[in-house]
């Protein structure tokens, strides 16, 4: 037989003759296309060979979709047709796929199958494809791979670590920087660390047997939600506290870095509104100078005439108090801002102070957890009504009042102008402040 190029369509007519006398001499005959193979009521087709594609080509739907398949030769066709048209008939949706894809499905169930033995979780193929996809949109053209090594590149393995345990390492972890060492001023507050332990450790009641990766946005706001008998301050201070814990968590791998905690509503920081400044007046002043005991009376003097914070004066020695002729020094390791200053000894200070002239070491050595009970027990014996702070806010208000300039006032009480001029413009009249510098100690009989 020769050789015919079925490509060809001016050989197509001896091609398809010579395949006919072949055909013929086998026994067998002649079929006529396109050729329908039914059962019941599925029919699939089989087209002859072209000029351009010298193949059968079957053709047959499932599902609404039209599927096709070529075969070399007629006999392959035709047991293919009458297969497929027999699995239709019964309801298999299984003839919609090649023979490749069959493997391919095969080999996907298989997959899932291991993949649900090996860690319990059990997938479809249509949600496993269908998360396979989304996934690749989201990426935007990146891969998975490539996702997944970033992913693995920012998060950090997760140990479990319970609340309790958790804060009490945090706690833990920052006594050292109470510590004064080498006459250096501690790093933070002995008694603001005191606070933030106290939040803290309530903090880790309210989640008792829990591990710190567990925590939702629930739990925290689980924590806040009965902290209504607090000053909105309050509330901000202690979520800071938590702020601060929890991100010492991160650090310590106990939470992960994405764990979105802030975004509680409970951690939603508020607005504080500024209260009235309330303050001693001349005459309250006298009577707690004029009856305090003598350990008492220098701390009264210092924060009344000079304005100093409380827990600087707790710092202060009485070397601070002469060393610069007619001032105070307020070292940068005493002053809450850290920045020196000096602070004018005005003449109802320096009355008050003449007497302890010989006095060396700190100007308060019990410290101030035995100051603020001492301080509270002198004024309710002499019946004068409690003013937070109401010290340090007399001095600012009536050295304001004084001299009509915040920046001098600023300078004095280790501020900033603009907080002098918000909280104690107009508070006091000038024949008050004049009242207030001029207070004497009481004349001895």
């Amino acid at each position: 037989m020769r050789t015919i190029n079925a490509n060809k369509t001016e050989d197509f007519e001896s091609y398809r003759t010579v395949t006919a006398q072949n055909d013929r001499q086998k026994g067998k005959p002649k079929v006529r296309f396109p050729k329908g193979i039914r059962f019941r009521k599925v029919e699939a087709t089989i087209y002859g060979k072209k000029p351009k594609y010298p193949f059968y080509r079957l053709a047959y739907y499932v599902a609404g979709k039209r599927i096709t398949r070529s075969f070399k030769t007629y006999t392959e066709a035709k047991t293919e047709a009458e297969r497929k048209v027999r699995e239709i008939a019964g309801g298999s949706l299984a003839a919609a796929l090649t023979g490749a894809q069959s493997r391919d499905a095969l080999a996907a169930f298989q997959r899932l199958e291991n993949f649900r033995q090996s860690t319990g979780r059990r997938y479809s193929i249509l949600a496993a494809v269908s998360e396979f996809v989304e996934t690749l949109e989201k990426l935007k053209g990146r891969s998975m791979g490539e996702a997944v090594d970033g992913y693995l590149q920012t998060v950090a393995t997760v140990s479990r670590k319970d609340v309790a345990e958790a804060v009490e390492g945090f706690i833990e972890g920052r006594k050292h920087k109470t510590e004064e060492k080498d006459g250096k001023r501690s790093q933070l507050s002995a008694s603001y660390e005191t606070h933030v332990a106290g939040w803290l450790r309530g903090f880790a009641k309210t989640f008792t047997a829990t591990a710190v990766c567990d925590l939702t946005k629930t739990h925290l706001d689980l924590y806040f939600k009965p902290l209504t008998d607090v000053s909105a301050k309050n509330r901000n201070d202690r979520r800071a506290a938590v702020k601060m814990f929890l991100a010492w968590a991160v650090r310590q791998d106990y939470l992960t870095v994405n764990h979105r905690l802030f975004e509680a509503s409970g951690m939603t920081r508020e607005t504080v509104e500024s209260g009235d400044t309330d303050f001693f007046r001349p005459a309250e002043l006298k009577k707690l100078l004029d009856n305090a005991p003598a350990d008492l009376r220098p701390v009264l003097a210092i924060a009344g005439f000079a304005g100093l914070r409380g827990e600087e004066i707790m710092r202060l020695d009485w070397a601070d108090v002469w060393r610069v002729e007619g001032h105070i020094e307020i070292t940068a390791r005493q002053a809450k801002t850290r920045q020196r200053r000096l602070v004018v000894i005005c003449p109802a200070l320096a009355g008050r102070l003449e007497s302890y002239r010989k006095a060396t070491g700190k100007v308060y050595p019990a410290g101030v957890n035995v100051y603020q009970p001492q301080f509270m027990e002198l004024r309710d014996s002499l019946k004068i009504p409690s003013r937070k702070n109401g010290l340090r806010h007399a001095f600012c208000t009536y050295h304001f009042a004084l001299h009509s300039n915040e920046n001098l006032t600023a300078a004095q009480a280790g501020n900033s102008p603009a907080m002098i001029h918000a909280h104690y413009k107009g508070l006091a009249t000038q024949l008050d402040a004049e009242k207030w510098f001029e207070i004497s100690p009481a004349k001895k009989n």
